[in-house]
């Protein structure tokens, strides 16, 4: 199979000093395996609410500003949709999804019935009040069942390492060995919302094995959600990806750098701007500053860096 990486921006906001820092440790894990090595981009705009009309085109220019173009036309996840209610099916024929008509004041009221409380940011672990029916509740969303794939499939715990079939590790090639309970700490996670778009989870899954992705590079905040989706790829029968999770940039108030604490846009409105940009990017991911006069020579001295760095295999 051909390597492929991938980078897969949200149309949510134009593309931060944080979100660029994922796009280029993408396109430099992709062009230090060689040549033959395919770099995708995919405009995950399924949460139709939260996009921005011509914002995926926007950050298509910024990308292609900073001489990061992918090898294929980039994929829209607006137009997959056949293949997400697809993949739905085949997990509610094998009864591994489930209607649930829970709120999140549902789901917070269940949880204060058993003592937890859910914390700001924290996840809110469902407590699979609709696992056993929707109890007279109109469905609101589609869930995973979690633990009836676990109990079902011992071979895919043996397969990953694991004795106890809720634990879910894999390595990661800069944080090392990452271990998630899924039952526990997260339970039956949700595949379609109530509101109708396709949840994160599920799309990604989708998206990455159609594509053929081999090698996923992303940001450090999304390293809570490979076990899900491990899971997901074992209960498809997708292939699991080796990943990467990229150093975070972080606003003022310490958390993540977004657009809802601060972030502006990056700035490619002249080709000097454009690598200066990248040159930030690059010193967060630990690569030397740039030397090169111009987008294309700066990424080109960084792909033997970064294959010094970050390109050993788990």
């Amino acid at each position: 199979m051909t390597e492929t990486g991938r980078f897969a921006p949200s149309p949510t906001g134009a593309l931060h000093a944080g979100s660029l820092v994922a796009a280029l440790a993408s396109w430099l894990d992709v062009r230090a395996r060689g040549p033959q090595a395919r770099w995708l981009v995919r405009i995950e705009d399924a949460d139709t609410e939260r996009c921005l009309p011509g914002m995926g085109e926007h950050i298509l220019q910024q990308l292609a500003a900073c001489a990061l173009l992918p090898d294929e036309p980039p994929v829209w996840q607006t137009r997959r949709t056949d293949r997400y209610e697809a993949a739905l099916e085949r997990l509610k024929a094998r009864g591994l999804a489930y209607p649930c008509g829970c709120s999140r004041k549902d789901i917070d009221e269940a949880l204060a019935r058993l003592g937890r409380r859910h914390e700001r940011h924290g996840e809110r672990v469902y407590p699979g009040t609709c696992r056993d029916g929707l109890h007279g509740k109109p469905a609101r969303a589609w869930r995973f069942a979690t633990e009836r794939f676990e109990a079902a499939s011992p071979s895919a715990a043996g397969a990953l390492g694991e004795a106890h079939t809720g634990r879910v590790c894999f390595t990661d090639r800069r944080l090392g060995r990452q271990c998630q309970d899924v039952s526990r700490e997260v339970g039956d996670f949700v595949l379609r919302r109530a509101d109708g778009p396709w949840a994160y989870q599920l799309a990604v899954v989708v998206d990455d094995a159609e594509q053929g992705v081999t090698d996923v590079v992303r940001g450090e905040d999304l390293v809570d959600n490979t076990a899900r989706q491990i899971l997901l790829q074992r209960a498809l029968g997708f292939p699991t990806p080796s990943y990467l999770h990229t150093p975070l940039v972080r606003g003022a108030d310490g958390d993540k750098l977004s657009k809802q604490n601060g972030a502006t846009s990056i700035d490619t409105s002249s080709p000097a701007a454009a690598l200066a940009a990248l040159d930030a990017a690059a010193r967060v991911l630990g690569l030397s500053p740039a030397t090169a006069t111009d987008c294309p020579a700066a990424l080109a001295a960084w792909v033997p860096e970064w294959r010094d760095l970050y390109n050993s295999r788990p």
